[in-house]
């Protein structure tokens, strides 16, 4: 069965993993077209929270049981091939679908849908360019990896023919979308277990970007953007950047108050007008700079994006202050790839703290030996490190690696093996001017709420 007819007959839909970030936002936007849903995952999470909020029934440990009564299943592509329920709905004959099918069939639904892709920025770029939209009435729907704070919600459903969505290269699934305008922010080296070469994850994203019906704006600063999108034709290409050769450029960046960028936009040698963002990190700078432009290209003028993008604070789980223990700043971010987490830390050390300390949980055991000195020197930014166990999420750890490898090449690092342990040691060592960065794409943002007395 196809999945545009199981949707239309569907009484009851079941999400295994539903506190997902890539699950959540469709569910929400299901709910809220009137399809009824229920959900399972193993962690309690404020995204799980939010759902039950909205009405959802959520169980946590998933069980064979779980989806009795369902008529059709969604399940993340994270999911190991034995999760009970997922071989309880097969073994049934419940119609189930992997969760970017239900992307695509979405993306099918609008004639302006924006597919923004790239390693790095995704949730960033999409929330700031929703941001834009909705507040100069353009009404998208969107589809987030963070809450968007304008919403409070992952997912929207908007009366426009936009639609705004974060596509995800992981296990080539944004290949299941059908995007009209493709934004590629950067390509760099992760999902290496699954693409295993550069080359093959530059063809992933030229499959994407030729798949594009309308429009490519693509970063002209990055030299893997650039490869992935050689032999992509049919399409208006449009690159952004600070190099001159690019059609959108920032120029003359500077600083507010140390950390926020401000830069002057220039379209083919055309000065637009300032740019004054209040989110921190140089990285901003060509982050805003691609909402901006296709914000553009979708008919916005440059006042109003301007405009918008000064009130935007940033999205869910990317440098979200949470509040403030013994004097020190608590901050979370979903940095956990090690240029991610090299950009945050240096925008936290731009920041007038006396101490920036990085509390970071490794994500998957592939990841985390693939790339453990870069790693290692991504963390050295901060003054202090504190480690968690790793997160294997997916993965069995059949790579022989554990934390005690990372903190072992980190100097004067510690690491604990509990949340708690963590938080009793981070609130008997912060003291008054720190930064505390919790870092990571998994729950460890729960120990700056233990910290905070808030879980």
């Amino acid at each position: 069965m196809i999945i545009d007819e199981a949707i239309k007959s569907a009484k009851r839909i079941h999400f295994i993993g539903i506190g997902g970030s890539g699950m959540c936002p469709l569910a929400e936007i299901l709910h809220s077209q009137g399809h009824y849903l229920t959900g399972s995952d193993n962690n309690e999470s404020d995204t799980v929270k939010r759902i039950r909020n909205m009405g959802i029934p959520v169980v946590m440990g998933q069980k064979a049981e779980n989806i009795d009564g369902a008529d059709m299943v969604v399940y993340t592509a994270a999911l190991l091939p034995d999760n009970p329920e997922l071989v309880a709905a097969k073994e049934k004959g419940i119609p189930t679908f992997e969760r970017s099918k239900l992307f695509g069939y979405f993306t099918r639904k609008y004639d302006n849908c924006v597919g923004v892709c790239g390693t790095h920025g995704k949730t960033t770029v999409t929330s700031m360019l929703t941001h834009i939209l909705i507040e100069n009435e353009f009404d998208p729907s969107a589809v987030i990896g963070g809450r968007l704070p304008l919403t409070g919600t992952n997912g929207r459903v908007g009366e426009s023919d936009i639609l705004v969505c974060e596509a995800c290269e992981y296990k080539d699934t944004f290949l299941d979308l059908t995007p009209d305008i493709s934004v590629i922010l950067n390509v760099d080296r992760d999902h290496m277990e699954y693409f295993k070469t550069l080359e093959n994850l530059e063809a992933s994203f030229r499959k994407f970007a030729d798949m594009s019906t309308k429009c490519v704006i693509y970063n002209g600063d990055d030299k893997n953007t650039i490869d992935s999108v050689q032999g992509v034709n049919g399409k208006t290409m449009i690159t952004f950047g600070k190099n001159d050769d690019c059609d959108y450029v920032a120029k003359n960046v500077d600083w507010k108050d140390g950390a926020f960028p401000c830069y002057d936009v220039y379209h083919k040698g055309e000065l637009l007008g300032r740019i004054e963002l209040s989110v921190p990190g140089e990285h901003n700078v060509l982050n805003s700079l691609a909402a901006i432009c296709t914000a553009m290209y979708l008919g916005a003028s440059f006042e109003q994006c301007r405009v918008s993008v000064a009130t935007f604070k940033g999205a869910g789980r990317r440098f979200e202050y949470l509040g403030a223990y013994n004097g020190a700043d608590i901050v979370d971010d979903y940095a956990h790839h090690p240029a991610e987490i090299e950009v945050t830390l240096n925008a936290a050390q731009k920041m007038s703290y006396n101490r920036v300390w990085a509390v970071f949980q490794p994500f998957t055991f592939s990841r985390t030996k693939m790339h453990l000195e870069a790693f290692a020197k991504a963390l050295s930014i901060a003054d202090k490190v504190v480690l968690t166990e790793i997160m294997g999420s997916r993965e069995i750890n059949t790579y022989g690696i554990s934390t005690q490898d990372l903190a072992d090449e980190i100097p004067d690092s510690v690491w604990f093996d509990t949340f708690p342990k963590v938080a009793d040691y981070l609130k008997e060592n912060i003291c008054e001017g720190d930064l505390v960065l919790t870092l990571g794409c998994g729950d460890v943002y729960k120990i700056a709420k233990l910290v905070l007395g808030k879980e």
